[in-house]
């Protein structure tokens, strides 16, 4: 019988490894974009419209995954939602054609919808009485890891092989790893159903949302956050590309960027509890619009070093957000709650890199980029109205 420190350590480590590998498929899938580029002869409105699958699937899905989360219980949605991306990378590497390719990412999308609202709602509740953001920032923590780790194994990969063979063994260490965190979870007897005190199932009725404007608040710098840090991994290759870096090395300047973005995963956790989540915030997103225009304006040999400290401040914000979710939400909602907020979130990496690729195709990747780091830099009146309005609860400091 596990004990209660045992559970809530095999429930954090069970949700960070399928972080690990839905992250490193979904920001991963960036390394893969000049290949697919060439392969199937694509515009970069194309190459953002290829992310778009997946991620669009991806946003779709997090509210019925909250919801089916806790009318099923988290364990057996995050195994067949982690199955069912595995199964359908390998069968990416078998894509004849554009279309082929854009079904089985929407596919996969849908697959990878339950791993975000569950995996961060099921560490939430078993760590209920206290260190939810450092618990939350180390999930984070866990994957970037694995958008260090794909693109760091992808670039030696791809040195030997090619990239449908790339596809095949990664979605079948998937499969592989699902088996063995779902035999974890059950030794633990963690992510199942909830059950009232009579024994019956939970039901619970609208979102449970305590603050709503907080809560909207919060979302909308999410949002930006994720628009343009989705937008920004899907075009970096291209970027450095035409600054000379040779195109099989992109995937090494990704995993630069990914390296502080772990590092900012974890760090901006515990830096939220120690100076509060609106200078955290701020911080974070001030630093993240001037590093993408220093990111135009720099030669290469400038930007290398300087990509793991824009990485840390790119990603650190979302630890900050994930973390102040419950504070305005009834904690019998959580699950909900955290589709709600990752589907407004999510639905930003959708929609921002196509729309992006259009307009670097007209006016060029060059001003692109400037719009994009002009664009983080509006998180920064959005959180002054998100301290206004959590000063009217007991959430975020």
């Amino acid at each position: 019988m596990a004990t209660p420190k045992s559970r809530q350590r095999n429930v954090l480590i069970s949700g960070g490894l399928f972080h690990v590998y839905h992250d490193s498929i979904a920001d991963g899938l960036a390394v893969l974009l000049p290949f697919w580029k060439i392969a199937f002869d694509l515009s970069l409105a194309q190459v953002g419209l290829v992310t778009t699958c997946f991620e669009g699937a991806t946003a779709l899905f997090q509210v019925p995954a909250g919801f089916l989360g806790e009318r099923y219980g988290e364990r057996i949605l995050l195994t067949l939602g982690t199955v069912a991306t595995a199964a359908c990378f390998i069968m990416i590497g078998f894509a004849g054609n554009i279309y082929a390719l854009g079904a089985l990412l929407v596919a996969g999308g849908l697959g990878a919808g339950v791993q975000h609202p569950l995996a961060a709602a099921m560490i939430s509740k078993a760590y209920a009485r206290g260190n939810q953001r450092i618990v939350l920032g180390t999930y984070n923590f866990t994957g970037d890891m694995g958008k260090f780790l794909f693109p760091a194994l992808a670039a030696f990969v791809l040195m030997v092989t090619d990239w449908r063979s790339l596809c095949v063994g990664y979605g079948a260490l998937g499969l592989l790893m699902t088996a063995c965190l779902y035999r974890l979870l059950c030794s633990s007897h963690a992510g199942g159903i909830e059950t009232e005190p009579g024994g019956k199932r939970c039901r619970n009725r609208g979102w449970g949302i305590i603050n709503k404007r907080a809560f909207v608040f919060l979302s909308g710098i999410g949002f930006i956050d994720t628009a343009v840090r989705a937008a920004l991994i899907t075009f970096l290759p291209f970027l450095l590309i035409e600054k000379s870096m040779p195109m099989e090395k992109a995937g090494l300047a990704l995993a630069l960027l990914y390296i502080g973005g772990a590092l900012g995963k974890f760090l901006c956790g515990v830096l939220a509890e120690r100076i509060g989540v609106i200078p955290s915030i701020v911080a974070t997103e001030a630093l993240s619009g001037l590093g993408i225009l220093y990111l135009y304006a720099m030669p290469l040999p400038a930007v290398l070093p300087f990509l793991p400290l824009l990485g840390l401040a790119l990603h650190g914000t979302s630890s900050v957000l994930y973390g102040s979710v419950a504070d305005f939400v009834s904690p019998s909602h959580v699950p909900r709650a955290f589709g709600l907020f990752y589907t407004v979130i999510i639905s930003a990496a959708a929609v921002c890199p196509p729309a992006l690729g259009m307009f670097g195709d007209t006016f060029g990747l060059g001003a692109a980029t400037i719009v994009l780091g002009l664009v983080a830099l509006t998180t920064l009146p959005l959180t002054v109205l998100l301290h206004k309005a959590a000063a009217t609860s007991q959430g975020v400091p």
